[in-house]
């Protein structure tokens, strides 16, 4: 890819998108929330056969409800998608939402992910979700690695949490001309993470001394014939963001097409034991061509994972991609 046809920009660049996080430290979980307030065109796109989800049916082609107000994305396992009500709470008082005729009804979706084996135990609740909608309200500095929905996030986990090593929560975002594209993703996979860029592996499943990065991939085929019980506490969850006019159809197919990124930074991923989901935003602002998006959110979906995984710190045990 030339890159000197994309610009890489800040994510507040997008403009009538606000990002925030909470987070519980001692916890090691949290919550990260993508607010639109004029709606946003959207889909999504859930691969993984374990899935924690809010709404992603309403954002199926055939349904109704045109546009969605947020997108929360949460530790905690399905515990973790009550954030969704704290968004709710919040931007109801602000009197944002799909118009009833009775009262404004705010469309939140969202996607969780398992970190119930890190920290003390401790879920997003409605209490930290609407904690994340007044950062990003208050435009608060957006930190990634150990914030947010990427706080107890963890990869490589073929040996559960005894060879694993730290995930986290990633942000990039670039343009091309007037188009404006953004990936937003807590990054907490039962494979291995990867630089697209230069193939090499930059988080994943350790060796047994802990001190090189072995293949999960491997250790998958050698129980070709031989069934393994795979770690449960798995899931990537994200988000793109774009000022590009896509209908809902067209936000869907983006969404599919940006799980291409997953496929490229992540190995194995979609398992049985991962909730692999991806959502789509987009505020309608310049026509595009929907393929030549798909290119562009690729790209940032990838930039994103990785900063996920080189953003983290070891504030939990966890080795991280920066000690390797």
């Amino acid at each position: 890819m030339n890159k000197e046809l994309i610009r890489e920009i800040s994510v507040a660049e997008i403009e009538g998108i606000l990002i925030g996080n909470a987070q519980d430290e001692k916890g090691a979980t949290g919550c990260t929330v993508i607010i639109c307030p004029e709606g946003a065109s959207a889909g999504v796109d859930v691969r993984g056969a374990a899935p924690a989800t809010r709404e992603t049916d309403l954002l199926k082609s055939v349904n109704m409800v045109q546009q969605i107000h947020c997108v929360m994305l949460s530790g905690g396992s399905a515990f973790g998608l009550a954030a969704g009500n704290g968004a709710m709470e919040f931007l109801s008082e602000r009197d944002i939402g799909f118009d009833t005729g009775v009262e404004k009804v705010p469309i939140v979706c969202g996607a969780s992910l398992f970190d119930l084996d890190m920290g003390e135990k401790k879920h997003p609740d409605l209490e930290m979700g609407y904690e994340a909608c007044r950062a990003a309200f208050d435009k608060e500095e957006l930190r990634q690695g150990n914030y947010g929905a990427g706080t107890g996030a963890t990869v490589g986990k073929w040996f559960g949490s005894e060879r694993m090593m730290k995930g986290g929560l990633g942000i990039y975002a670039a343009q091309v001309g007037s188009i404006k594209c953004a990936a937003v993703v807590a990054v907490n996979c039962l494979g291995d993470v990867y630089d697209t860029e230069t193939g090499k592996v930059l988080a994943g499943v350790m060796s047994e001394d802990k001190t090189e990065i072995l293949s999960t991939d491997d250790f998958l085929l050698k129980t070709l014939e031989n069934p393994h019980n795979l770690f449960n506490g798995n899931t990537t969850i994200g988000c793109i963001i774009t000022n590009a006019k896509l209908t809902k159809p067209e936000c869907n197919k983006l969404a599919s097409v940006t799980h291409n990124a997953y496929a490229r930074a992540i190995s194995p991923v979609h398992t049985s034991a991962d909730g692999d989901s991806i959502f789509v935003m987009a505020t309608g602002e310049i026509p595009v061509m929907a393929d030549a998006l798909g290119v562009l959110s690729v790209h940032v979906m990838e930039k994103a994972i990785a900063n996920a995984v080189k953003n983290a710190d070891n504030r939990y045990g966890v080795k991280t991609a920066s000690e390797f």
